[in-house]
C-alpha cells in the first residue's frame, strides 16, 4: 500500500506541470492532444519493439480498452480547452471536481454501495468550483470545459479498476492512448473546423516541450497512476489527484503570475477543496492502520 501511494503521488507531482505546458504550448486543444498521443504512442511502441515483448490482447479486450482510451482523449482535449478559454489555475481547481463525479459514478458502474462520506466530500469540491464560478463568470466558458473534463476522468478512473484486474499496466496504457489517439484522428477534422483552426505543425519551442509532456508527464506519469490504481480504490486516485492544482497553481503563479488575475473568491473555494483532500486522506490512513491492527 505504501508503494502504492508513493507512485500515485509521483504520477500526481508530474501531472501538475501538464497545466502549465498546455499554456507554454501554443497549439489548439485537440491538436495539442494529437501530438502528445502521436509522441506517446510512438514512444512506447519502440519502447516494446526494443524489448521484444510486445504486449497482446484479445480482439474484445482492445475494443474494450480503446473505448476507456477514447474518454480519455477527450479528457484531455476538455482540460486543454479549459486552459485556452481561461487559465491554468481555474482549469486545474474545476479538475478537482472529479471526486465527487467519481463518488457518483463509481457506484453506478461497479454497483458498489454509496459512500455518503464520500459523496459529502465530493460536494464540498463542487462548492468550491461555485464560489470561483459565481464571482468570476469571466472563466464560465473554460470552467464548462473543466467540470466536462472532470467527469470525463472520473470515468476513465473507474473503469481502468476493472482493466486492471486482467491486464498489466504497461498494456493498458499503451492501448489506451493508441484508441486515444485513433479516436482522435477520426474527430480532428470536424473538431478544428467547428473551431475554425487549420491543422498545423507544432514550431519552436513547442516541439520540446510536447516530448516533456508525452515521455514524462504521460507515459511515466500514467503507468504510475495504473500501477497504483491494483491496490487503491478509484475514488482515493481521484481524490488524491486534487493535490495536482497545488502543484500547477503554484507553478502558474511563479511562471505566469496568475494570482495578480484572481479573486479572493478563487482562494476560499481552493480552500474548500484542499479541506476535502485532508479529510480524505485522514479517513484512508485511518482505514488502513485499523486494516493492519485487525
Amino acid at each position: 500500500m505504501k508503494k502504492a501511494l508513493l507512485y500515485l503521488h509521483i504520477a500526481v507531482f508530474l501531472a501538475g506541470f501538464t497545466g502549465v505546458l498546455g499554456r507554454l504550448i501554443s497549439l489548439n486543444e485537440s491538436l495539442l492532444v494529437w501530438y502528445r498521443l502521436l509522441f506517446t504512442c510512438l514512444s512506447m511502441c519502440g519502447l516494446f519493439l526494443w524489448q521484444r515483448s510486445f504486449p497482446v490482447v484479445s480482439r474484445t479486450g482492445l475494443a474494450k480498452i480503446f473505448g476507456v482510451g477514447a474518454i480519455v482523449a477527450l479528457h484531455w482535449v476538455s482540460f486543454y480547452g479549459s486552459i485556452k478559454y481561461s487559465n491554468v489555475s481555474v482549469a486545474l481547481v474545476c479538475f478537482s471536481t472529479l471526486s465527487f463525479f467519481s463518488a457518483i459514478l463509481e457506484p453506478l458502474v461497479t454497483r458498489k454501495k454509496v459512500s455518503v462520506a464520500e459523496v459529502l466530500l465530493g460536494l464540498i469540491t463542487i462548492l468550491g468550483v461555485y464560489l470561483i464560478f459565481h464571482f468570476d463568470a469571466q472563466y464560465k466558458k473554460g470552467i464548462l470545459f473543466g467540470i466536462v473534463s472532470a467527469v470525463l476522468a472520473s470515468l476513465f478512473t473507474v473503469l481502468n479498476k476493472g482493466l486492471l484486474a486482467r491486464y498489466q499496466p504497461r498494456t493498458v496504457t499503451f492501448y489506451e492512448l493508441s484508441g486515444g489517439f485513433l479516436v482522435l484522428s477520426f474527430i480532428l477534422p470536424f473538431y478544428l473546423h467547428l473551431s475554425r483552426m487549420p491543422f498545423s505543425l507544432p514550431h519552436g519551442w513547442d516541439w520540446p516541450w510536447l516530448l516533456f509532456l508525452s515521455l514524462v508527464c504521460t507515459v511515466l506519469a500514467f503507468y504510475l497512476s495504473l500501477s497504483a490504481l491494483k491496490s487503491v480504490s478509484p475514488f482515493t486516485v481521484n481524490l488524491t489527484y486534487n493535490l495536482e492544482p497545488v502543484y500547477g497553481i503554484i507553478l502558474a503563479f511563479l511562471i505566469y503570475k496568475e494570482n495578480k488575475n484572481l479573486h479572493n473568491s478563487f482562494y476560499a473555494g481552493l480552500l474548500l477543496i484542499f479541506t476535502a483532500v485532508l479529510i480524505q486522506m485522514l479517513r484512508v490512513y485511518k482505514k488502513e492502520r485499523r486494516s493492519a491492527l485487525s
